[in-house]
């Protein structure tokens, strides 16, 4: 953690031992507050990781109920937050009680500097430690899968999803358009699955040649056809007790959709020139980003293969459609492309950002991909702009911005959509979003009639 984040709050109604316990602290920034009141606006001003309490606070001093009020209320606005109760020698009593409502410790008056630092110092290492976890548990919940790079809503979901169907033996239908990262999907099927130890399998229906697919496929014996000099095991073999991946399988002949949907009913195949059936265990994940309804009622797309395929489909959402996932990815990348050319210090200049949030990617992330590779080998510089990008606007379009730059319309537009999330989370229980908020009924209906939300 970084050093500006080193904050300690003192809450004593003493001005003599609050300044004293002050100066014990110099590699700390130092909060104080006399009262209950003053120490929560404190903790939600700035979060201090660790919090010395006096339970003897105003405006009953002599004894700790404010003390503990105070403690309970910290606990709820930020439970991870260290508490450590200062407390007389005779107060033990309340001491225990102040540990078993969640404080982190307690030491008893009068104060030794020393050992004061030292338990401080000792909480302050767990915080820290325990705020590290935090953030890698973050991260891993941002991007469930490997190799995913997301946080938003419809993406999230999407990862959330895979996790579900991944132990699964359903066959799965990835939807989505060229570029939306279908097979990264069902590669991480693949390792979230039983299967996971046997092979993933990807072949792209539409860059074989139709002459060549079926035995790419099934496979063939020795004697065939021409040139079939030896017996040759197909992909669906090879994948046996793993993962098939069939990409742009709406590109699938005809005569080999028959044969794919006879497989899929009965588990078996026969290499061609062969007459033996061969029994394969391989779970089919297939992907297009061809509308197959409208296939099918062109003739071009068996409505009963489509069915067999389809026994659980995932739309991907284009990466347009992310909202906030392009600046997400384009830094990863930026970081993964610079480091093998020795370009570890790149970022984006203005510009750069504003054209990324603002173009379409109508090759979603495998354009960002090329388009970023191409701008890390060219730049001169430390800075990524929108023309290395290729990405320049043109006046009129840059005034059109994402989002609001105005700040009180950014602010505005942020808490509509908490309240908005909040409420979706609470199931329009007013009561719990405003618990949720943290603001008080009164003015959660407020903020409701500002807006015009229904609740």
């Amino acid at each position: 953690m970084e050093e500006a984040s080193r904050k300690l709050l003192i809450i004593e109604d003493d001005p003599g031992l609050r300044s004293q316990m002050r100066w014990c602290f110099d590699g700390y920034d130092v909060l104080l507050a006399e009262n209950r009141e003053t120490a929560l606006a404190e903790v939600r001003q700035h979060t201090p990781p660790i919090v010395l309490l006096d339970l003897g606070l105003p405006p009953d001093p002599a004894n700790a109920s404010e003390g503990l009020k105070a403690l309970e209320q910290i606990r709820v606005l930020a439970p991870e937050i260290k508490v450590i109760v200062v407390t007389g020698n005779d107060e033990r009593k309340n001491a225990l009680q102040a540990i078993a409502m969640g404080a982190y410790d307690f030491y008893q008056k009068p104060v030794d500097a020393d050992v004061l630092r030292l338990i401080v110092e000792r909480a302050y290492n767990l915080y820290a430690l325990e705020q590290e976890n935090r953030e890698l548990l973050a991260r891993q919940t941002a991007a469930p899968l490997r190799g995913v790079i997301a946080a938003s809503p419809k993406m999230l979901k999407i990862c959330y999803s895979i996790e579900k169907i991944a132990p699964t033996h359903a066959n799965v239908l990835l939807l989505g358009e060229s570029g939306t990262g279908k097979e990264l999907l069902a590669r991480a099927l693949h390792e979230l699955s039983h299967r996971a130890k046997g092979a993933f399998v990807a072949i792209n229906c539409a860059a074989i040649p139709e002459a060549l697919l079926e035995s790419e496929l099934f496979g063939y014996e020795k004697g065939s056809f021409t040139g079939a000099v030896k017996q040759t095991l197909g992909k669906i073999e090879y994948a046996s007790g793993g993962t098939l991946m069939l990409d742009e399988v709406g590109d699938l002949p005809l005569s080999l959709q028959a044969k794919l949907l006879r497989f899929l009913q009965e588990r078996v195949i026969e290499r061609i020139g062969g007459r033996e059936p061969i029994s394969v265990d391989v779970r089919i994940v297939c992907a297009t980003h061809r509308d197959l309804p409208t296939l099918i009622a062109e003739g071009q797309f068996r409505e009963d293969l489509y069915y067999r395929i389809s026994e659980i489909t995932v739309q991907i959402p284009a990466l347009r459609e992310r909202t906030g996932d392009v600046l997400l990815i384009a830094r990863a990348l930026l970081n993964t492309l610079g480091r093998p050319l020795g370009k570890t210090r790149l970022n984006f200049g203005t510009d750069a950002l504003r054209a990324l949030e603002m173009y379409q990617w109508p090759g979603n992330v495998r354009e960002l991909e090329n388009r970023l590779k191409r701008a890390v080998i060219m730049s001169e510089s430390e800075q990524i702009t929108a023309r290395d990008l290729e990405l320049e606007l043109d006046s009129a379009t840059d005034e059109t911005l994402v989002y609001p730059l105005d700040l009180r319309q950014a602010r505005e537009q942020a808490e509509q959509q908490a309240i908005q999330q909040a409420l979706r989370y609470a199931d329009r229980n007013l009561s719990l979003t405003a618990e949720l908020l943290g603001i008080a009924r009164p003015t959660l209906y407020s903020l409701l009639n500002k807006y015009h939300l229904k609740a």
